[in-house]
């Protein structure tokens, strides 16, 4: 009876690891965030929250909201309706990486400060590729 219960205790504790994966979030300048665990449930919206909140105060250029913030992971950017059980990687116990790049809004000032269209001032460049025929 002792047997089973161990069996059954183990067994219960391992499906509720597994219902967490442990993340720790990339910068660019290769330092990280975490690692943290995450429910299986939790989007990517919420993890680019916890980006926002953990941002390195010392760090310029830290994100200001969540639309600043893009996650990487396996090679994909991973969408805000996602789900930390949807970018699971198959290799279970394993920390995973995502990658956090900052982006941030351009205002609508920033946007009426950008010349637009201007042709003479635009650098062009043109390739013209001549054949001779035989």
């Amino acid at each position: 009876e002792i047997y089973i219960y161990i069996y059954i205790y183990i067994y219960i504790h391992m499906a509720e690891v597994n219902d967490h994966l442990e993340i720790k979030f990339r910068l660019s300048d290769g330092s990280d965030i975490g690692p943290k665990s995450f429910p299986d449930a939790t989007t990517v919206a919420t993890l680019k929250e916890t980006v926002v909140a953990q941002w390195p105060r010392e760090k310029e250029n830290g994100p200001k909201t969540v639309k600043d913030v893009k996650l990487i992971s396996a090679g994909r950017i991973l969408e805000n309706n996602k789900t930390v059980g949807d970018c699971r990687s198959p290799l279970s116990g394993a920390v995973t990486t995502m990658h956090v790049l900052i982006q941030p809004q351009v205002t609508e000032k920033e946007k009426k400060k950008k010349p637009k269209g201007d042709l003479k001032k635009q650098n062009k460049c043109v390739c013209l590729c001549f054949g001779r025929r035989f």
